[in-house]
């Protein structure tokens, strides 16, 4: 992962209010297990302005006029996610609202942690267990487990 370009996410995320938590691999390596990524997870809170306010983040970012395609409707409605995929390089975002009925963004437990000096919000450790230990993919299984050892979880937390 290209860190000085989410170094520029996240300083523009906070520019802009976006009200958001981040899951996933980036939320792996900021609770200190590096895992590589070329994506970055995001939750946001499900409100138009807030998804005024990501798309602001990006277009300042990205000089891509496909961000005006990214709708609150599409994040507020039934499948409540979007993968952003900027013109160059295979780096994209996958913003969600929730995650099924298992997670929704009000419901997250979160912490800030800092990366190059910028506060950033992420779902905590816990929480990330309990994301990815019973999923279908080994990738997110073996992060569960991780997840477990570093933190002392227990099968069930």
């Amino acid at each position: 992962m290209d860190e000085k370009l989410l170094e520029r996410i996240f300083l523009a995320l906070h520019r802009e209010n976006v009200r958001y938590a981040v899951f996933g691999g980036v939320a792996l390596n900021l609770h200190g297990i590096v895992r590589t990524t070329e994506d970055l997870d995001i939750f946001i809170e499900p409100s138009e302005e807030n998804v005024r306010c990501l798309k602001a983040a990006l277009r300042s970012v990205f000089a891509d006029p496909a961000i005006e395609e990214i709708s609150a409707s599409d994040l507020l409605g039934d499948y409540p996610a979007v993968a952003y995929v900027p013109p160059d390089g295979p780096f994209h975002v996958d913003i969600l609202t929730r995650l099924g009925e298992a997670f929704r963004f009000e419901d997250l437990e979160t912490e800030e942690t800092e990366f190059r000096g910028i506060r950033v919000p992420v779902v905590t450790p816990r929480t990330l267990h309990r994301m990815k230990r019973d999923t279908v993919r080994p990738k997110d299984r073996g992060d569960a487990e991780e997840l477990r050892r570093r933190f002392g979880f227990g099968e069930k937390d």
